[in-house]
């Protein structure tokens, strides 16, 4: 065979093969295409532009034992809101300047370091405070701080029971509800289930407001019976007997106990040291990266 002859037999394989070769390439390269573009649709709920919103991110969204109807509320009420919030962020993007858009950036950068920084601070702060506030500690506390402790409220130490007027042991109730020593207190506990309502723990503060709100026959006209030192009520309604009896009194704007000031007094003291603990850890992060070289100042 001649050298033309073998030429062309070797142009007409290459030809052969290119065409097997973009036969097999072109199917593959449009799946390809079809498989970075194509989103499946039996998992879409809703798209605005290029954002999809899947079921997946739904699924949890409506509380189980939820009637079908209440649950589409809830789903198209989220729907529209996602969808909202896509279309006026696209929206700012197309409108807002470059510059404004920067700033916005910025602004985002600085909450988020602000935000992981907080959270890995709160979480140093719980590992290391002190938590228990000692009665000298709150005290002291107290003492150096007693002009911020003024009340803003009549609060009163008080026991009180309501008792149906027909209980068979009325008497003996009013009797021990009175005298109230070491023997009386345990005797009407363990009666308590036959009062509507009580109350025995009369060394406890409370706002004299919130007594009056909650016993019923207590008015305007008697109120003022609940701010007198020692007092003993018998107030009635058309079936119940409500004895109340009145162990102290403190007044808008006396100096409140440290007893009713103690919560918020222990709450005050933690914040003092999360505080301190916090400048004192921002340090010691500082000299450590120096110490370490992670941190460096240039001139």
């Amino acid at each position: 065979m001649d050298q033309s002859g073998s030429t062309r037999q070797i142009e007409t394989k290459v030809i052969t093969l290119k065409r097997v070769v973009f036969a097999i390439l072109v199917p593959i390269l449009f799946i390809g295409c079809d498989f970075f573009s194509r989103v499946p649709e039996d998992i879409i709920v809703a798209r605005v532009k290029d954002n999809y919103l899947y079921k997946d991110e739904i699924k949890d969204l409506v509380p189980v034992g939820l009637s079908p109807e209440d649950s589409a509320v809830i789903v198209k009420a989220y729907i529209n809101r996602w969808a909202r919030q896509h279309l006026l962020m696209d929206g700012a993007q197309r409108n807002l300047s470059d510059e404004q858009q920067q700033e916005f950036e910025v602004l985002v950068d600085q909450y988020r370091n602000e935000l992981f920084s907080k959270a890995y601070m709160d979480g140093l702060v719980i590992q290391s405070l002190d938590t228990l506030v000692t009665e000298m500690e709150a005290q002291e506390f107290y003492i150096a701080n007693r002009e911020s402790f003024k009340l803003n409220e009549n609060i009163i130490k008080l026991r009180y029971i309501n008792i149906q007027q027909s209980a068979l042991n009325l008497d003996e109730v009013k009797e021990r509800f009175v005298r109230f020593d070491s023997i009386d207190k345990p005797y009407l506990d363990s009666i308590a289930l036959q009062f509507n309502t009580f109350s025995l723990k009369d060394s406890i503060w409370v706002s004299a407001q919130q007594v009056a709100d909650k016993i019923p026959v207590i008015n305007t006209t008697n109120q003022s019976e609940l701010l007198k030192i020692s007092n003993f009520l018998q107030l009635k309604d058309s079936i119940n007997l409500y004895l109340i009896k009145v162990e102290d009194v403190r007044y808008r704007n006396d100096y409140a106990p440290l007893q009713y000031m103690l919560p918020s007094i222990n709450q005050m003291v933690l914040n003092k040291r999360k505080l301190e603990l916090t400048k004192q850890l921002e340090m010691d992060i500082i000299k450590d990266a120096i110490r370490t070289k992670e941190f460096e100042t240039y001139e």
